[in-house]
């Protein structure tokens, strides 16, 4: 036996034959006629916060895809598996545990009008936590099992629960990152578009041109960038403030890879506190974030080929 030739090998006259896969074929989730994802590279960008905000002032629109001359029935899909935060957003983080539907199906728990699933709901409670107002049961899972949840939260529940209608628009809370939750949302899902949140420092953007190449090679339409914390709002004289630098960077980030800009949010610190009792920000519609809110659902209809009127 030559040196080069490695282990001798019986029988076997060529190389080993696999089978080929079958393509997995894109479907619509359940009872959901238009799914918006809202993502982004990094975490701690404000994101969770912007896709709640983002449903409440869908839900306040009619618009020609409506089922209806009412507003649009809009629901909230947590797919962060790893740190869900709808449950504390959405005031719902001591709610009961979801029920099953007649045919099996996980019924959404609704809150602000927003029927609303996450992980966060199902998860048993940790027999060592220390307070009951705050849940610390972690989810210590490999690739396999968290791909069969995101599956579980996909197709599994009926969101005609709450109104007995199907949902105009699902939006997504995706995690952070290019992992395993959305390459299987891609893979699985047909997904309308997606809004990417990025706040304007340097190591934020890097990610988020990570973020847009995987959406296009998992064929998810970008509907546009958000800017977070764009600025912050002085209390006192209502001055803008650039705290965490120029939006020149963002700017150029997509005028580089032609993304939209669908507009910039201000840094308001109600907003945090809004959220830490589970109360939506938005509901104020004399909060300094509306119209600019307003503006952004606006360019959301403008690029999915509607105009939106509230």
């Amino acid at each position: 036996m030559h040196a080069n030739q490695g282990l001798p090998r019986k029988g076997v006259t060529g190389a080993p034959q696999f089978p080929r896969r079958t393509p997995v074929v894109k479907r619509n989730i359940p009872y959901v006629k238009r799914v918006v994802a809202v993502a982004s590279g990094k975490g701690g960008v404000g994101k969770s916060t912007v896709a709640v905000n983002l449903a409440l002032h869908l839900a306040l629109q009619r618009t020609p895809f409506a089922s209806s001359s009412q507003r649009l029935r809009v629901g909230i899909l947590d797919l962060d598996i790893f740190g869900p935060s709808i449950p504390t957003l959405m005031g719902l983080r001591n709610a009961p545990e979801p029920e099953l539907t007649t045919g099996g199906a996980i019924a959404p728990l609704t809150n602000h009008g927003l029927p609303c699933m996450s992980m966060g709901f199902l998860l048993p409670k940790s027999p060592n936590q220390i307070d009951d107002d705050f849940d610390d049961t972690p989810v210590v899972w490999r690739g396999l099992m968290v791909q069969k949840a995101v599956q579980q939260l996909l197709f599994d529940v009926d969101w005609r629960a709450a109104s007995g209608n199907e949902l105009d628009v699902l939006v997504i809370d995706m995690p952070p990152g290019t992992g395993d939750v959305p390459l299987t949302l891609g893979q699985l899902v047909n997904v309308n578009g997606t809004v990417i949140v990025s706040t304007p420092q340097d190591v934020a953007l890097s990610d988020v041109r990570r973020g847009i190449s995987m959406f296009k090679k998992v064929n998810i339409p970008i509907i546009g960038l958000l800017l977070n914390e764009a600025t912050f709002i002085c209390p006192s004289c209502t001055t803008a403030h650039p705290l965490f630098g120029s939006p020149d960077a963002f700017r150029h980030t997509a005028e580089k890879m032609s993304i939209d800009i669908l507009g910039e949010l201000p840094l308001v610190s109600e907003v945090s506190s809004a959220g830490d009792a589970g109360k939506l920000y938005g509901l104020d519609q004399q909060e300094p974030c509306s119209t600019r809110a307003d503006a952004i659902i606006q360019s959301l209809f403008i690029a999915n080929g509607v105009q939106g009127n509230t």
